[in-house]
């Protein structure tokens, strides 16, 4: 693994992801008394990993057509 890369694609994704949307959606999601923490953490995760694959596919396939 590439560290330099990890830490790269880290800081500007959880940059970009501060106080966004997603944040504010999770946030009130987790302030209601009667919903899990852990499920709206995993829910939350989930989703993110799922919109990061679909990121990481799309830049594959596009690399295939453009040149970078």
């Amino acid at each position: 693994m590439d560290w330099k890369i990890f830490l790269t694609v880290f800081g500007a994704v959880f940059v970009a992801e501060l106080g966004d949307k997603t944040q504010l959606a999770t946030l009130l999601f987790a302030a209601d008394k009667d919903v899990s923490k852990y499920t709206v953490f995993l829910a939350a995760s989930a989703a993110l990993i799922v919109a990061s694959a679909i990121g990481v596919l799309a830049g594959s396939l596009v690399a295939d057509y453009l040149n970078p």
